[in-house]
């Protein structure tokens, strides 16, 4: 057993494009005193003959749990692993279990996939006639459950969905970490998983963006062709709208990717927008903001402090109502050249959390 300091973690924020963002953080609780037990779990999993994941060490008083939501292809996997690399340590799969299993581990923090939680394989969602996006596909039952004991520091057998095979694999071995991290198509659907998450993020992108970026994933990475690729995204969109599209309203933050507004008609989709909707009056979390609290400002930055070509960038920061919710808004479009100049632009957001320029 072994007594953990942690102190407070800062706030989420984002000031660079997708590309490339700049380091943003998440502040929950305020410096306390945490218990930890060391793992058992490969050797208890060993025994049972099943897979197993290890997590360094869990928190007798409880996980803090995040949930990140967006459509497939919307790079909820890049999105985490910079995420986990701001709690400490880089994302990776478990050692010596399903060489398929979707769980990263770090140093802190463990990102569950909650396509684990699919009911049907996929075979058995081609016979039912239903999408993965499908809550009928989904076991939220065993989601919330298990989703619970971590966060209540009890280990639990996760189910696998296969990616590869798209079958249903044998559990692997789950300890509770210090920061859970449930990423996928539904975190937020379940009202009573929702309510164990301590933070929640929806990425929001665009159509436009999207498919852009899924015919990259799918024909580069899993060899699907483009015909196959459309016709997916044409099956998902009904599912898409009525149970993954909403849950960004419960959503803590929400970033968007949007086509650049700098370039007209532009159809090439290198530069983006990319915008920042943080709820207002949020425990644990206080927005980012541009010059002055509350305030609208715009802000073109180029000039002598920043080397921007064409078409430049613009910031945007200001009040807004989001599904009835007051939210702060800040919005970059454009990208820089040099980001070792975001320093400059660094130096004019405050609630960053960050300890020095650049971090």
């Amino acid at each position: 057993m072994a007594v953990c300091t942690v102190h407070s973690l800062p706030s989420l924020h984002s000031s660079c494009s997708m590309s490339s963002p700049s380091k943003g953080h998440l502040g929950f609780f305020p410096k306390q005193q945490l218990i930890f037990f060391a793992n058992v779990g490969r050797t208890r999993a060993a025994r049972r003959g099943s897979y197993s994941s290890e997590v360094s060490c869990s928190a007798e008083v409880g996980t803090v749990v995040i949930g990140l939501a967006a459509d497939s292809g919307c790079g909820k996997s890049t999105f985490m692993r910079r995420l986990t690399s701001v709690f400490g340590g880089a994302a990776e799969p478990p050692r010596g279990g399903n060489p398929d299993s979707n769980t990263l581990l770090s140093d802190t923090t463990t990102v569950i996939c909650l396509d684990d939680y699919h009911s049907l394989d996929r075979t058995g969602r081609k016979e039912k006639g239903v999408t993965a996006l499908d809550p009928r596909a989904n076991n939220f039952d065993l989601m919330y459950e298990q989703v619970k004991a971590l966060k209540q520091g009890k280990a639990v057998d996760k189910p696998i969905y296969n990616h590869v095979t798209g079958l249903l694999d044998p559990p692997e071995y789950i300890n509770p970490p210090k920061i859970l991290v449930i990423e996928g198509l539904h975190p937020m659907y379940d009202a009573r998983v929702r309510e164990l998450l301590d933070f929640s993020i929806y990425l929001d992108i665009s159509n436009e963006v999207k498919f852009a970026w899924k015919i990259q994933r799918d024909m580069a990475e899993r060899g699907h062709s483009l015909e196959s690729i459309k016709a997916s995204i044409a099956a998902r969109k009904p599912d898409f709208d009525a149970y993954i599209d909403p849950q960004k309203q419960h959503a803590d933050c929400v970033i968007e990717v949007l086509p650049t507004q700098l370039i007209p008609n532009d159809d090439e989709g290198k530069i983006l927008r990319v915008k920042l909707v943080m709820k207002e009056g949020q425990e644990h979390f206080s927005p980012v903001y541009l010059f002055d609290e509350g305030s609208t400002v715009s802000w073109i930055p180029c000039g002598r402090k920043l080397t921007c070509s064409y078409p430049g960038i613009r910031f945007f920061y200001g009040p807004e109502t989001y599904f009835g919710s007051e939210v702060s808004v800040l919005e970059m479009d454009g990208q820089f050249d040099r980001l070792d100049e975001l320093r400059h632009v660094e130096s004019h957001l405050s609630n960053l959390s960050t300890k020095f320029y650049g971090e």
